[in-house]
């Protein structure tokens, strides 16, 4: 069987401006990077605010298991199974970190023949957003610290800088440094740290931006440091906010690729959704409205991760309303979440998947209760699952009032997926859609996180010391109280500990560490064991990774 990389490098794609032509775009509209990845220009995209907007699609997925779930690759595949069907179809959805590149979880490109190509490219350094961002993340710390050695004319308190270094690679050595060694010209000698560029405040604010101008006064709100005072010190006090800006000016342009059946997709931006909000780039989902009449957009990791920050910080910035909810899962899964062992997940297991249904179910109950949206449950189909399994499925669809449609898109492509793409437009027409958000904003944020911690993760409490406390309290009498929480914990369960699997309740969310990002105007809340800046595992992807005597690249997923 090919890899997914063979599978990409046997493909036969379009030249780009014949992509651009299946979305109207015009050519003087693109800045090619090469034959088969162009951006696309903010000043054509700002010219689209006439047009109407099409149906958005969010695919989800249930809790991350070992055994797989497909999110990327089932958006892939009903994106070309709707464009199968006759639809004006667009898929939209993230840029890959280099972290789990070269990490364990691997790319974001999809997989087998539902894969946006070119997918070395794309899993690689692509048009270089992620440096460009990276850059103006690190611009920002060197002016700081520059300030702070020239005379330190703002009165900052260097006990109290804020502000941390980023790197696009996994490397735990660099979660606690000491910086500024070596002599009175080097600076102040204090303790540091880097963030994964997935997990920067600059990440979410070019996430959130929706031009040039929003992104500069996005930028100069950051707050880098306090004074003596305890008074916050902002990126524009430092007039730091042009020079970033214009690091990112090229990168805020989306880019357009192509999948294996020469469908077009759109992939910017790209933010972790357990220790950010998950969530392609605002100027992208805003402009494939524009361009399609159905656009496939995807929220990272789990619903009560991804989907909960894409409703709840995403939509409520933007403006923006699902049409459908896409809940992603597989049998291996679901049977995962009821017990079974990984070496039995492709053995007939009636039993565990009964069991690990209930994993489903919450996430289902949540974005209908919660957000009364419409859900579709697409099925990753495998070879190995068994008519047994899949009747427990359609009697578990008639309890939930739900369908549930299995797909087999990682093997047949757009027409592995037809079904789910039939279902999920029936279901855009007829069923009944009451999108809400899970708070308000006027709600304090001890509330809104107890308010997410209670309704989405079944939780029966939540809890902080006497000092995250008190910073809660404080951000809320300083204004920050009508922003959104984005939430930072594991992924693996809807608690705060990754072993517990299916639907935990009555549980306890403790707060450890409580972050303000007043650029991109939301609270984080670092909840349970989560790292900022991930490290490798034992045996790091990258082992596999090299260049054959051709000049290609192999061992790439």
């Amino acid at each position: 069987m090919k890899s997914d990389i063979e599978i990409a490098q046997s493909s036969k794609p379009e030249k780009i401006l014949d992509i651009a032509k299946k979305l109207d775009i015009p050519s003087d509209a693109l800045e090619p990077y090469g034959h088969y990845k162009a951006k696309i220009s903010l000043d054509y995209i700002d010219n689209l605010n006439d047009k109407s907007d099409g149906k958005l699609i969010l695919v989800t997925a249930i809790s991350p298991t070992p055994a797989g779930e497909g999110k990327t690759t089932t958006s892939v595949g009903l994106g070309d199974a709707l464009n199968k069907i006759g639809k004006k179809a667009l898929i939209t959805i993230r840029e890959p970190s280099l972290g789990p590149v070269f990490g364990m979880k691997g790319g974001a490109a999809g997989g087998g023949m539902a894969q946006v190509v070119p997918m070395e490219d794309i899993n690689l350094h692509f048009t270089g957003d992620f440096n460009a961002i990276q850059l103006a993340n690190n611009l920002l710390a060197a002016m700081l610290d520059n300030h702070i050695h020239h005379g330190n004319k703002l009165g900052i308190d260097v006990r109290r800088v804020a502000w941390k270094r980023v790197l696009d690679m996994n490397d735990r050595a660099l979660r606690k440094t000491v910086c500024s060694l070596g002599s009175v010209g080097n600076g102040y000698p204090r303790e540091d740290g880097f963030d994964i560029v997935v997990a920067s405040e600059v990440m979410a604010i070019f996430c959130l931006a929706t031009s040039l101008d929003d992104l500069k006064e996005k930028l100069g709100n950051i707050v880098v440091a306090y004074n003596r005072a305890k008074e916050p010190i902002l990126a524009r006090d430092i007039n730091a906010h042009g020079a970033m800006t214009v690091l990112l000016k090229n990168a805020m342009a989306p880019n357009l690729v192509q999948t294996l059946e020469n469908n077009p997709a759109m992939i910017h931006g790209g933010p972790f959704a357990n220790i950010a909000h998950g969530c392609n780039s605002v100027i992208a989902t805003q402009a494939s409205l524009k361009l399609a009449d159905y656009v496939v957009t995807e929220a990272g990791f789990g619903a009560d991760l991804g989907a909960e920050k894409f409703l709840d910080i995403k939509c409520r910035k933007a403006g923006l309303k699902p049409s459908v909810v896409v809940l992603v899962a597989t049998i291996r899964a679901l049977k995962f979440h009821g017990g079974c062992e990984i070496a039995d997940l492709n053995k007939e297991g009636c039993d565990y998947l009964e069991k690990g249904l209930v994993n489903l179910e919450r996430h289902v109950k949540n974005l209908k209760n919660h957000y009364g949206l419409p859900v579709v449950v697409g099925i990753n189909g495998f070879t190995f699952d068994t008519d047994a399994e899949r009747k427990i499925l359609q009697n578990k669809s008639k309890e939930l009032d739900v369908p549930i449609v299995s797909s087999t898109h990682w093997a047949d492509g757009g027409a592995g997926a037809v079904d789910l793409a039939e279902t999920v437009v029936k279901t855009i027409e007829e069923a009944e859609n009451n999108f809400k958000f899970l708070y308000e904003d006027d709600l304090d944020l001890w509330s809104k996180m107890e308010t997410i911690a209670k309704k989405i993760y079944g939780a029966s409490s939540i809890s902080a010391p006497n000092n995250i406390k008190k910073q809660i309290e404080d951000l809320q009498k300083n204004g920050y109280g009508k922003y959104p929480v984005c939430v930072a914990k594991t992924q693996y369960s809807f608690s705060t500990d990754p072993s517990l699997k299916g639907a935990p309740s009555g549980h306890d969310i403790a707060i450890r560490e409580v972050r303000l990002a007043a650029g991109a105007e939301f609270i984080v809340m670092v909840c349970g064991d989560i790292m900022t800046m991930p490290g490798l595992p034992k045996v790091p992807a990258a082992e596999k990774i090299d260049l054959d005597k051709d000049g290609n690249i192999v061992g790439l997923f």
